[in-house]
């Protein structure tokens, strides 16, 4: 497959949710919200857990961030911080992966670090797309309650990348690890990418019907199993063949709230084949997942 042109998929991605969350609407935000309250998360919150919500299409999983954004308030916790993805919408990036998905050493790499607001440093998080949709809905669920600025939780939106296995040498980590101190903490992942668009062999290419979303959720639950173990490197491996683009989120939440357990609550998908002008199937799966602390 040829080299994508990153800075032209990062425009089209951006193109595409506003279309999306156009399309939505106030009545199709209110309708995910209502279809969220099927689950009620906020203890696993409360007591420390984290939920892991997808960004791919929102009319296809705009419940599933919902239920987390109702989770966070309804925790009662006075802070929310989540841990983003952080895209490789560059070469540099890309390629910087590559070396220490490689082996190479992320301390050598001018990317290495956690980004976000109020961090000195590189702002590449700024035209990342992985929290539109969260930022979204939690306006939306704030409005639906009518919550006073003293109702309303801080939010903190951090991005780390190149955990490389190592997510506690990350720059940064000792402050994230005080910010999320009594905090509920979120992530989000699109954790299985797959198809003729993402370089799967058409021969080897599955369609996301009943079978295929049971063989993306063995390969979500093989990277879960991986990372509840503090398996940092493998699960930093796991993800490199699920294309999956959490593998510093994953490291880093799992690294914060030490020993849990994951499990699948929900999966669908989104279509991704008109995105990347390539023949179906060309899909990402979108899971909510739900992380409780060992006793």
């Amino acid at each position: 497959m040829a080299e994508l042109d990153r800075d032209k998929l990062q425009e089209e991605i951006h193109e595409l949710y506003a279309r999306e969350h156009a399309e939505l609407g106030a009545k199709g935000t209110l309708e995910h919200l209502e279809k969220s309250e099927q689950w009620d998360f906020s203890n696993t919150l409360r007591e420390g857990g984290v939920l892991v919500f997808p960004h791919a299409g929102v009319q296809d999983c705009g419940y599933q961030i919902a239920a987390c954004v109702r989770a966070a308030l309804d925790s009662g916790a006075d802070r929310v911080v989540v841990i983003s993805v952080l895209h490789a919408f560059t070469q540099d990036m890309e390629m910087a992966r590559r070396r220490v998905a490689d082996g190479g050493n992320p301390a050598d790499e001018v990317f290495w670090g956690i980004q976000g607001a109020g961090i000195e440093g590189r702002k590449e998080w700024t035209g990342d797309h992985a929290l539109i949709s969260w930022r979204h809905f939690w306006d939306a669920e704030i409005k639906r309650r009518s919550l006073t600025a003293s109702q309303i939780p801080e939010v903190i939106e951090r991005y780390p990348y190149l955990a490389g296995g190592k997510p506690e040498l990350l720059p940064g980590i000792d402050d994230l690890q005080a910010l999320v101190k009594d905090a509920a903490l979120v992530s989000t992942a699109d954790a299985f990418h797959h198809g003729i668009g993402y370089g799967t062999p058409p021969d080897e290419a599955f369609f996301p019907d009943a079978d295929g979303l049971a063989r993306a959720q063995s390969m979500l639950e093989e990277g879960m199993a991986t990372l509840s173990k503090g398996d940092y490197w493998g699960y930093n491996q796991h993800c490199v063949t699920a294309k999956s683009d959490a593998r510093d989120a994953g490291q880093v939440f799992r690294y914060l709230r030490g020993a849990m357990t994951g499990r699948v609550v929900d999966i669908t998908y989104s279509d991704a084949s008109e995105l990347y002008n390539q023949p179906k199937p060309t899909w990402v799966a979108a899971a909510l997942m739900e992380w409780t602390l060992n006793k």
